[in-house]
């Protein structure tokens, strides 16, 4: 993404990243603050030397009638042998078949999960990614990816993915993910998702959960993500050793992480749901957490700006965008895209003052997405428009015909392959509103007036394009001639 002057970047490419976490669950999230200093100043040594130990966690399954020991640790356990556990766990005899109804406790950690794929449903400018130790391959539209791959993006380069449940994340421009963890469990058919953000910025968009242990993780220095069916952000500045987090529907759970930098106790094992966070951050909330101090207080996110011209054409030889001042703003943050939801970006920048120039873009429909910048560096709520990109190329002059008080005038039109009418206006004030000459409907290129009496005179004149059901204008400059006497 293009950052302008005047505003605090969300992140550093040089920052270095150590552990964190971010936990999404059917009721919670957490929160993970990891401290900037070394982990051996932070953690004691007998802490080190004698971790706590969790108690374990069962999941309970009901047999079916037949049901065997053996068959059971095949289906749902990563280890088939793992039958003899369940055997002494339950007091059951592993060659006997059972009747339906029996309710037998699963150790969790043991718990098998099948791997899932993510597919590219949108990618824009330079993104990349490579499985393993791979050498990285330009990535592309309808390209699937699962565990152990690692995308990158670079500048205006942006990668949208749709999970096997429905929800999309989006990795912004300049940003490195890996996918740590894509898989669902077998026997609770529960999602359960990692992706370990290296630089950049994620935004995800997180469908309603189905499972009470469906787990969605986003692990990065210090971050927070929200429960099952919520749409949020999380950046890391590395400069500034802070975490952002922008909740923009259903609430977001904080948490510390543990001193060490791994994952907090209270990260279960597969088929045990989250406990509830203690604190929530709402919708239309924000919080900014300091590595290494208290989890911030939530704060209101500033209300949505405004385009001072949201239905004009954006016809100029750049698109530019003028926002509606906010008194409480110090910056802007605007991101073109081909679709409402932002899925599929293709620009982005953060400007200091109420306008942003992101220069010349091809013909089409595109949405705009406009959001205040707060003093804590929070986002406010983001305000979308679609607009018009129609690059219409019009110039026009006039020159007297020598000998005669005839005036000449001559337009074209150019980067354009759609019929365009015109329409001409002539009068005798620069507001052209009581026009002396308004001709229509014309195709040409040229129009001679002849015998006009001396004076001075204002023209323009206009270009009109019907195309797909919409009507399209565009104005030439409002010139001025004097006739002599």
């Amino acid at each position: 993404m293009t950052v302008s002057t005047g505003v605090a970047g969300r992140g550093s490419a040089n920052s270095q990243r150590r552990g964190g976490a971010v936990w999404l669950a059917a009721g919670l999230v957490a929160l993970t603050c990891v401290a900037s200093m070394p982990a051996q100043a932070q953690v004691p040594r007998e802490a080190k030397a004698h971790p706590p130990t969790a108690a374990p966690s069962y999941v309970q399954y009901t047999t079916h009638d037949g049901d065997t020991l053996y068959e059971i640790a095949g289906r749902y356990l990563r280890d088939p042998d793992d039958w003899a556990v369940l055997s002494r766990l339950n007091r059951v005899a592993a060659p006997r078949r059972m009747p339906a109804g029996i309710a037998l406790r699963l150790p969790a950690d043991e718990l098998k999960q099948d791997q899932e794929s993510a597919r590219v449903i949108a990618t824009s400018g330079p993104a990349e990614h490579a499985f393993g130790k791979s050498p990285f391959m330009p990535l592309t539209e309808g390209a699937t990816l699962g565990e152990g791959d690692h995308i990158r993006t670079g500048r205006n380069g942006f990668v949208s993915l749709e999970l096997p449940d429905g929800s999309h994340v989006t990795v912004a421009q300049d940003a490195e993910v890996d996918i740590a963890r894509l898989r669902r469990t077998t026997l609770t058919g529960a999602g359960d998702r990692v992706l370990d953000l290296q630089r950049g910025e994620v935004e995800s968009q997180v469908t309603h959960a189905t499972k009470k242990d469906d787990r969605f993780q986003i692990r990065s220095p210090s971050v927070v993500a929200g429960v099952r069916g919520t749409r949020f952000k999380v950046a890391y500045d590395g400069d500034a050793h802070t975490t952002a987090v922008e909740v923009l529907d259903g609430a977001v759970g904080v948490d510390p992480a543990t001193l060490d930098g791994h994952a907090p106790a209270s990260a279960p094992p597969p088929g045990v749901p989250l406990q509830a966070s203690a604190q929530l951050v709402k919708a239309s909330f924000g919080s900014v957490t300091r590595t290494g101090e208290a989890i911030g207080d939530p704060v209101a996110l500033l209300a949505a700006p405004a385009l001072t011209q949201p239905a004009r054409v954006q016809d100029g030889k750049t698109v530019a965008f003028d926002l509606v001042p906010g008194s409480a703003a110090v910056g802007y943050r605007v991101q073109i895209a081909r679709d409402a939801d932002q899925l599929d970006l293709i620009r982005d920048l953060r400007v200091s003052g109420p306008h942003a120039d992101f220069g010349d873009l091809a013909d089409g429909t595109y949405f705009v997405r406009i959001a205040a910048i707060d003093a804590h560096g929070l986002e406010g709520l983001p305000q979308v428009y679609a607009f018009e990109r129609r690059q219409l190329g019009l110039s026009a002059s006039a020159e007297p015909r020598a000998g005669s008080r005839d005036y000449e005038f001559r337009w074209f039109v150019s980067r354009s392959t759609v019929e365009t009418r015109f329409r001409f206006v002539l009068a005798a004030s620069a507001d052209l509103s009581h026009p002396l000459i308004d001709r229509t409907d014309l195709k040409g290129g040229q129009l001679v007036v002849s015998n006009l009496p001396a004076g001075v005179y204002y023209w323009t004149i206009v270009a009109e394009q019907f195309e797909n059901g919409r009507f399209y204008e565009k104005s030439s400059a409002v010139r001025s001639f004097t006739l002599a006497r």
